[in-house]
Formats: C-alpha cells, sequence, structure tokens
C-alpha cells in the first residue's frame, strides 16, 4: 500500500515537473504564415499561397476538433483585380492571410506584394456565414484596405486584427523596414476608420526583422507577438517567437526586462528546438473560451517542410504568456 502510495506521488510530481505539452497535430499540416478560426462545424485554417499554383491564392486546411487537419484546397483560382493594379504586376502569391470574426461575419486580412519589397497592399474579403464543410465559398472580396509604397518606411503586409472590450477594432502590421504599426478599423465594414488616421508605432528593430505581428488582451494588459530574425529558409531559418505587453492596445509594449519593443525588446516564448526548426508566422485565435496561439515551423524530419502547430497560452503569476514543451518525440 505504502508503495502503491509512493509511486502515485512520484507520477503525481512528474507530472507536475514536466507539465503539459503542445499537441501533436496529424493529417495535412503543410501551411505556412497559419491563421486558424473556429466555426460552428470545426476549424478553419489559411495559410500563404504557393507560388504560381493555382494562382497563388491562399491554401486552405480543415479540421473538427482542432488536431487533425484535412487539405481543403485554395481559396479561388485568381487574385482580386486590384492586386495586379496595385502592384503593376500579379505576384507569385498572396502572403499572411488573418481570419478573425465580428458579430456573425467572418473577417479576412491578407498581403499582397514581392519578396524583398514595400510596395505592398492589405486586402479585406468578408464572410457572413463560414463554413469549414465549405471553407472556400460565401467570400466578398472588399478591396484594398491599406498600401505602401519605397517612399515608406513600413511595410503593409502581415496584417491582424483584434477586436477590442470597448467596441473599437485595430490592425496591425508591418515587416522589416521601421516594424510593426497599428491603424484604427470601423469595426462593421473592416476597413480604415476614416475618423481617425493616426498611424501608431508599436515594435521596431531599427531595420531589422520583425514581423508577424499579432494582439491579444488578457487580464489588464494587451500582448503583441512578433517574430524576429529569419524566415522563409527552410531548416537554416532562424525565425523566433517573441513577445510583449502594454497596458493601452496602442502602446507602448515592453518586454519582460522592461525594454521598449520600438527599441528592439522582445521576451523570447519560443525558438528552433529539435525538429521544430524556425517556429513563426504566428497568430492568437479563441478557441472557446481559451486563447490559443497557431504557428507554423519548419519540420526537420521532413526535409524543411512547413508545418502547422498550435498551442494554449500558459500564465504566470506575474501575467506573461509560456508556451508548453512540443510534443513528444519532437526532439
Amino acid at each position: 500500500m505504502r508503495w502503491g502510495r509512493l509511486l502515485g506521488s512520484l507520477a503525481t510530481l512528474g507530472w507536475a515537473i514536466a507539465g503539459p505539452s503542445q499537441p501533436l497535430l496529424k493529417g495535412d499540416l503543410q501551411i505556412h504564415d497559419p491563421t486558424v478560426l473556429k466555426v460552428a462545424d470545426g476549424y478553419v485554417a489559411m495559410g500563404t499561397g504557393y507560388e504560381g499554383i493555382d494562382g497563388g491564392t491562399l491554401r486552405l486546411r480543415t479540421s473538427r476538433d482542432g488536431l487533425t487537419w484535412t487539405d481543403a484546397g485554395h481559396l479561388g483560382t485568381t487574385q482580386p483585380a486590384w492586386v495586379g493594379k496595385l502592384l503593376g504586376q500579379e505576384p507569385p502569391n498572396l502572403w499572411a492571410p488573418s481570419l478573425s470574426r465580428h458579430g456573425s461575419t467572418s473577417y479576412l486580412y491578407f498581403a499582397a506584394s514581392t519578396f524583398g519589397k514595400n510596395s505592398s497592399g492589405i486586402g479585406l474579403m468578408t464572410n457572413p456565414a463560414l463554413k469549414a464543410s465549405a471553407p472556400d465559398q460565401g467570400w466578398v472580396d472588399r478591396g484594398l484596405v491599406l498600401s505602401s509604397t519605397p517612399s515608406d518606411n513600413f511595410n503593409a503586409i502581415d496584417p491582424a486584427r483584434i477586436d477590442t472590450a470597448d467596441g473599437r477594432a485595430w490592425l496591425a502590421f508591418g515587416s522589416w523596414w521601421d516594424g510593426i504599426r497599428l491603424r484604427e478599423l470601423d469595426p462593421q465594414s473592416g476597413l480604415l476608420q476614416k475618423q481617425n488616421s493616426k498611424v501608431y508605432a508599436l515594435a521596431s528593430r531599427g531595420g531589422g526583422a520583425i514581423e508577424a505581428a499579432s494582439l491579444m488582451q488578457h487580464g489588464k494588459y494587451y500582448y503583441l507577438f512578433v517574430s524576429f530574425d529569419r524566415c522563409c529558409a527552410g531548416l537554416s531559418s532562424t525565425y523566433r517567437i517573441m513577445v510583449g505587453r502594454a497596458s493601452k492596445v496602442t502602446g507602448p509594449y515592453t518586454d519582460r526586462s522592461g525594454h521598449d519593443m520600438m527599441k528592439g525588446g522582445g521576451t523570447e516564448l519560443q525558438a528552433s528546438q529539435g525538429r521544430y526548426i524556425g517556429p513563426g508566422g504566428q497568430e492568437v485565435y479563441q478557441d472557446g473560451r481559451e486563447v490559443r496561439l497557431a504557428y507554423h515551423y519548419y519540420d526537420r524530419d521532413q526535409g524543411g517542410v512547413s508545418q502547422l502547430q498550435t498551442s494554449t497560452l500558459l500564465w504566470d503569476d506575474s501575467g506573461w504568456p509560456r508556451l508548453p514543451a512540443l510534443p513528444t518525440g519532437g526532439s
């Protein structure tokens, strides 16, 4: 009896030390710059399009339980007409989609650009009744939200929307150049708020690698997640997920040590480990009462193919997030 109690105590202690882990996802996980939205009949994920395939349109994955994923094709076969007019050419693919919901409407923001340039634009589509059973159906093109040109010191890509408790909505965006920016949105149309044209600066590395912003509120703080360093290089990628927080959605954001994110600050949340190379391109999403984080990594065991991973966010007593251990067998 005493031995049995001891074994039980050790098992309990071992679990407490190890803690929970991120889920081991299954199925077709090949996606880049993922966004996930929970809908009535499951989950919809979207990612950057494949270059020169299916018009470079956004890729789709669906799941009934958020764990096992299925290839659901792509969103249309042609890019919106405004893309080619804005850029002077149709790019090889569309980038970095972001799904969110306001009321019963689903909002899809996405980026149109070419690698290494800031001649870019962020577009919007809306869907009144998005379903995992038909994720490519019901979308309406709402056109260009905002753009950047070589004369700007920001890059209008990597959009992510947040709806705040005061009924307002905001769009974070930016990549390299002078970092991450924020604009206010009209919550209903999803387009820029005409009464507030101010551009808020949230984070910068002085022209260094920072992108993939995503915002959430937890307790009395807003949290800004970004990716640092090199993306899109397979097993040579050095992407890593960073975070900072602020008392207002417009900032200023600081990391755990108090370092301003406008001066390169950021607390590391996850970096390469084992088979999980270059984690990043992250975005928070609501899963019932829980807020989770979706991101991609380059799978060392598959030669560097980008894969989807999702995770719950854990919070310490100081109100800082952390990610659980990577799935068993991931190192």
